[in-house]
């Protein structure tokens, strides 16, 4: 029976994994209850799901898909957050809020983004990635000051001379 459970739980996180464009893998140690279920709301809210996994089983799978992690990764009490890369990034940034660093019951241990395995580290500095619309918002800058500055200069020669025009009629009416 317990081989069956196994291929069952193997199965539905293969599906989960696979179907994420990315995931983080997490230390949860010590977490309350109240503070577990405001870690979800606030994954939830980033568009993520919070799995906590069995650590050998979870290995297993992110080995079949390509994603060879040390056992030092999968050791005490592990999840593994889950969803779209824009919700990866979110998710980052719900681990190292000051709140959950200050506590030191949270730690990134690594991450998966866009079928690129992530260190500690590199997981973690997703939550320094700005979000989609704070991109676009540069983008659009980017694009629209060059041609805000050719505007201007393009009015200032017609306002020059404009100007010019005025001065000199203003002089043979005097």
């Amino acid at each position: 029976m317990p081989n069956l459970v196994n291929r069952l739980v193997s199965e539905e996180y293969q599906q989960s994994f696979q179907q994420a464009e990315g995931l983080l893998i997490v230390s949860l140690a010590g977490l309350s209850v109240e503070e577990s279920e405001g870690l979800r709301s606030a994954l939830d809210d980033a568009g993520a799901r919070l799995r906590m996994v069995r650590n050998s089983l979870a290995r297993r799978v992110l080995a079949e898909g390509g994603y060879e992690v040390g056992e030092d990764v999968f050791a005490g009490n592990v999840a593994i957050a889950f969803g779209s890369a824009e919700a990866a990034i979110q998710a980052a940034k719900v681990f190292t809020a000051p709140e959950l660093k200050k506590t030191g019951k949270v730690q990134v241990r690594a991450g998966v983004l866009e079928a690129r395995l992530l260190d500690a580290a590199d997981a973690a500095a997703l939550a320094g990635v700005p979000d989609k619309d704070t991109l676009r918002s540069k983008i659009v800058g980017c694009i629209q000051g060059p041609l805000r500055g050719l505007a201007s200069v393009l009015q200032g020669n017609q306002g020059a001379l404009a100007r010019v025009l005025q001065a000199h009629a203003d002089k043979q009416e005097g």
